[in-house]
């Protein structure tokens, strides 16, 4: 068993919490780092219920350098970070572009400043599909050109990546990252204890799913049906929550044992199939019972028509391989919605 420390920014966040549970339940010593702008007080419950103990929880803005400091200051020996920290949503950020560039970028920034001045070497960074843009062919590979990015929110991304391999090449650098591109995470737990607290009207699909069953929502949007696609709605690869809270703990390892070949890694973290809006839908009602009220809207700014990953890199490289089918992920999203309502 590992004891290493590792430092999780935005461990309180839907991603963020999981990684935690699963970074504890292989051995290391969590410690969370959050602002809580995009999560909520009641996941550091969850994880405390799941894992029987409480982890450290420092409540920071990541894009505050000094205050960064501090917490590594405080928090001696970190072993690696894994950076979830950031703003997500792609309608927000055609909104409010600003805002996700000072905090995803800025973010990164203070947080690449902070890890030498402590010794701290290793990195695991939460990326994203949209840095492919609208590809050319699919399903999308490592090797996959990155095309302008359909919103702020990807060329944020696209941004932090770039940062991240022009610090690799300076001469003194001694950091070792593994940039992870997540297609959709869905589903929760099986405890049922954390999962997507989205705050307000949910920008991703199945929470605002999952809440229309509920009756929380009063119908579901489709964005758009006029898609060069078999429906016409866009194409995404799900991938469980857990499982991909895995594929940290598998990199993050691989940095520890220093079985990293590149000073910056890449990875898709995907399924490796895509399915449409109305499948993911016909999915929830035949394994919950549950019908949707839904129609459909206009399409949504920053959105493309369809992405999903060959995920055979992370197979063979990190020995990561996704275990959850997407029944099984939107049965635990409806589980978790039922516990959120039992809590009330």
């Amino acid at each position: 068993m590992a004891y290493e420390k590792i430092l999780v920014t935005g461990g309180a966040g839907y991603i963020g919490s999981h990684a935690v549970v699963e970074l504890y339940q292989a051995g290391y010593q969590p410690v969370i780092v959050d602002n809580f702008s995009n999560s909520e007080e009641s996941a550091l419950q969850g994880i405390e219920s799941i894992i029987g103990t409480s982890v450290p929880v420092y409540r920071v803005d990541c894009a505050d350098e000094s205050a960064l400091r501090g917490v590594f200051a405080a928090e001696p020996n970190i072993a690696g970070v894994i950076h979830f920290a950031a703003f997500k949503a792609v309608g927000e950020s055609v909104q409010k572009p600003l805002a996700y560039f000072k905090n995803n970028v800025g973010s990164l920034l203070a947080l690449l400043a902070v890890m030498p001045e402590f010794g701290v070497e290793n990195l695991v960074f939460s990326s994203s599909c949209t840095v492919y843009g609208i590809p050319d062919a699919l399903p999308v590979t490592e090797a996959t050109p990155t095309k302008p990015a359909s919103s702020p929110y990807g060329r944020t991304k696209q941004m932090c990546e770039d940062i991240m391999h022009d610090v690799s090449a300076a001469p003194d650098n001694k950091l070792r990252t593994i940039l992870l591109r997540y297609f959709n995470p869905i589903g929760a737990h099986d405890s049922a204890k954390i999962g997507e607290l989205p705050l307000g009207v949910p920008n991703n699909l199945v929470p605002f799913i999952t809440q229309t069953a509920a009756g929380i929502r009063e119908k579901l949007t489709i964005n758009g049906n006029d898609y060069d696609t078999p429906d016409g709605t866009n194409i995404r690869d799900y991938i469980h929550v857990v499982d991909l809270a895995k594929s940290h703990v598998v990199a993050v390892q691989r940095l520890l044992d220093h079985k990293a070949t590149e000073t910056v890694e890449t990875f898709n973290v995907g399924t490796g199939h895509g399915n449409s809006v109305l499948e993911v839908v016909q999915t929830f009602e035949r394994v919950t019972g549950q019908k949707l009220n839904y129609s459909i809207g206009p399409r949504r700014p920053g959105d493309v028509p369809a992405i999903y990953a060959d995920a055979t890199k992370a197979e063979q490289v990190l020995g990561f391989k996704t275990e959850t089918s997407l029944a099984d992920s939107l049965a635990s999203a409806w589980k978790w919605q039922q516990a959120l309502a039992d809590k009330k």
